[in-house]
């Protein structure tokens, strides 16, 4: 809004000096009538609102296909992740064992409501227990992690596989985890954790796996990894393909959708 006041002339100026919007100084708005001044400055309301309508509700969309950049971020590369082709595009294949990439941003920070999506294959031969996506609060103070995260994992049992999905903002946290629910290793599947103000939920393939009630404040700025938690340990075997972060509650009906 302060943008708008000053195109418009209505921002203070010190004493003893001419508005910058003075005629004789900006002629073309020096020439402008009233009526026109006012639609000048509700254009810039309303296009000031439609932006924050768009942040709001913004999704980025990260396609696994290539090590090096992620999303417009720069990776850092632990171990040897690699490009592999599928039916559905390239994807990044991750190991098990210490295949990792981080990047400098936490895709979520600032939204009081979200939906996280990744497209990705869990194969047989990794550990029973797997981070395959973090999303990490850091203190701007000291530049240490703090407790605030998210994270998809995974727990394999057999040759099967179940969702954990895993948030905490300050005090607050929930686990949503049932080991009843398995699906076959080595298919594609679509996942979701979904935060609407008052409840978070997580889904496999649009189906609905967990659900509780929590009050989730806004996470701070940070950075993530992906095949493994931030920490470097539990890591993941298998591929993603891709991963899409909402800043609104989608409905099943929206996600992404996996190659079958």
């Amino acid at each position: 809004m302060a943008f708008t006041r000053r195109l418009v002339g209505t921002a203070r100026t010190p004493p003893g000096t001419k508005n910058r919007m003075d005629s004789k100084m900006n002629p073309i708005f020096g020439q402008l009538t009233n009526k026109s001044r006012r639609s000048f400055r509700l254009a810039g309301l309303l296009l000031s609102a439609a932006a924050a309508v768009y942040a709001a509700g913004a999704s980025e969309l990260w396609r696994f296909d290539n090590i090096a950049e992620i999303g417009g971020h720069r990776t850092t590369v632990l171990g040897h992740p690699r490009v592999i082709a599928t039916p559905a595009g390239k994807a990044v294949q991750f190991d098990g064992v210490d295949d990792a990439l981080f990047l400098d941003t936490h895709p979520l920070a600032g939204a009081d409501t979200f939906t996280w999506e990744a497209i990705f294959r869990p194969e047989a031969g990794g550990p029973e227990e797997q981070r395959f996506f973090h999303f990490q609060k850091i203190d701007p103070q000291t530049g240490r992690d703090t407790q605030t995260r998210m994270l998809f994992e995974t727990r394999v049992i057999g040759d099967q596989w179940c969702l954990d999905s895993f948030a905490l903002t300050g005090k607050d946290s929930k686990t949503l985890l049932d080991r009843g629910k398995l699906h076959p290793l080595g298919a594609w599947y679509d996942v979701a954790a979904v935060y609407d103000g008052r409840e978070f939920r997580n889904y496999v393939d649009g189906v609905l796996q967990g659900h509780a009630e929590l009050h989730l404040a806004p996470q701070g700025a940070g950075h993530c990894s992906i095949g493994t938690r931030i920490d470097k340990r539990n890591y993941f075997k298998g591929a993603i393909l891709q991963a899409r972060m909402t800043r609104r509650a989608l409905a099943p009906s929206e996600f992404l959708k996996a190659p079958k």
